[in-house]
Parts: structure tokens; sequence; C-alpha cells
């Protein structure tokens, strides 16, 4: 397949670009300035002789988004949107990476894939609107939430918690909100597989098996990287303000991963294993 990425240059991009060129296909990475998903013949031009388009561009400051909402809507909802239709006069398909932040936050059970949403921050509004566009304008899609994304190539909080490791005796992570730490070559790998197997067009949710608290994955990672882990203390999201609200339970369901046949992400807590080292390795 002929594969065009727009955001190459990111964390997920840079190593989606390697994994899909590893598959065998012809990849064309592009990022600004020399594709800008928010003008129309920019899009025409570069989708133009592609199979496929994956967009991982995406405005992903989320405290800044609180008071900059409109930048965030020109680039998360207004671009997916300019894009999604130049891929749909293609007659291309198209794979729009989007968040968990799209749901509320407030449940205690996996969300499926076609659970309600219900966006509390000013990201997961854009986010939110850039899956509604797409769909609406390319129906040959596939909308692929993940949540919790590190890797190699892009500041991450496995770099952040390796740096204040070397800065403070202690560091203080919370520990009620849930999520699903993400490999960014783990979830290339599974877009790679939604696109060969063809599955049907919808949306799909790519993050790891299991869950744990942002203080249990720093825990984590404090033992990975042989430093105790006690270093580690725990606090509540009241204590750590942040402009944007997160979400305190955001763990993604897999049913429509296992209906098609795909396979799941492997476990978080081994993949940090496996991993970690080349994650930091320019970091300490």
């Amino acid at each position: 397949m002929k594969i065009l990425i727009t955001g190459a240059n990111g964390m997920l991009g840079t190593d989606l670009t390697r994994v899909l060129r590893e598959a065998g296909h012809e990849v064309t990475p592009t990022d600004l300035p020399d594709v800008d998903i928010t003008d129309a013949g920019s899009c025409a031009v570069a989708v133009a002789g592609h199979d496929v388009v994956v967009n991982t561009a995406a405005y992903t400051a989320v405290d800044r988004a609180e008071s900059d909402e409109a930048t965030a809507f020109r680039i998360n909802a207004v671009g997916p949107a300019t894009l999604a239709r130049a891929v749909h006069a293609a007659g291309a398909r198209m794979v729009q990476v989007s968040t968990d932040y799209v749901f509320a936050g407030d449940g205690s059970t996996p969300y499926a894939e076609d659970a309600p949403i219900a966006p509390k921050s000013a990201y997961g509004r854009t986010k939110a609107a850039g899956e509604w566009a797409v769909r609406a304008e390319c129906p040959q899609s596939y909308i692929v939430r993940t949540a919790w994304l590190y890797g190699e190539n892009g500041p991450n909080f496995i770099k952040t918690m390796a740096r204040l490791a070397g800065e403070r005796d202690t560091v203080s992570v919370v520990s009620d909100q849930i999520g699903q730490p993400t490999w960014t070559v783990d979830l290339s790998r599974y877009i790679a597989e939604v696109l060969g197997a063809e599955v049907p067009f919808g949306t799909y949710h790519g993050t790891s098996e299991g869950e744990t608290t942002w203080f249990g994955f720093a825990q984590a990672v404090f033992e990975e990287l042989g430093l105790a882990p006690d270093r580690v203390r725990p606090i509540s999201t009241d204590e750590f303000p942040q402009p944007a609200p997160r979400p305190a339970y955001s763990v993604l369901g897999h049913n429509r991963t296992d209906a098609v046949g795909v396979a799941r992400l492997p476990h978080w807590r081994v993949r940090l294993a496996e991993t970690v080292a080349d994650v930091v390795r320019d970091t300490r």
C-alpha cells in the first residue's frame, strides 16, 4: 500500500513510519511546513496517489487548550475534516488517531468503542469534533483511540520521571487517575494490522492490556531504572491542580478488536520492562 502519514515528525508518527515500512508498505511521512492539514489545497496535493492516509497530527497541549481552544479546534477538528474530505475525494482510506479524553472519565469499567462520549476538557472536545468530522467526510475511515502514550522519539511521562529522579529525592505523582500506558511502537503495529486485515470501518481502541494509576506507572518506571520505587509518593488530583480536567478513569475496552480478529496490544507492565531503557537512553 501507498500510505501518507501526517504529523510524521511526532513521537507516534516517527515510529509509525518505521513500522509501516518494515511491513512492506510505501510510506510518505509528512509534517509542517510541507503539508498543512487545515489547507484544502495542501491536503489534495499530498493525498493524491495514496491508498491510505494516517493522521497523527494533533494539538496535544492539554492544559494550553483550555485558554486557546480555537487553535486546538482548528488543528484537531478543522484539520481532520479538511484532510478527510481530500481522502474521500481521492478514493482512499483514512486513519484518525484519537484519545481517551473524548470520554467523561467517570466510569468504573472499560469504555466500549460505542460508549457515549462526553469530553470534559477543551482538548477532549476538539478531538471528539475531529472524530465526528472524519466519520462525516470520509466514511471509509478508522478512528483509533489511544491513551497514555510513550515512546523514544518525543517527550513523555517516562522521560519526565527519569529526569525528576535525577533532580529530586522524592517525586509526587497522582494516584487517583487510572489508565493504560501504551508504547507507540505497539500502537503503530496495531494500526498496521488494522490496515492489513482490512477490517470493517469504524472505531477501535489501541491501548495496552492492563491498567494502573500514574502513581503505579511511576513506581514501575523507578523499579525498571533500578531506583527505589518508594521514592515515588502518592498524591490526589486535588493536590496537583491543572487547568484541564483529567479523566479519573480512562481505561478503553477492546471488544471490537477481538470481534474482527486483530491482536490486542501486550500488557503495559511487560512492555515497560522491555522498552524503558531505550525510551530514556538520551534522558539520564
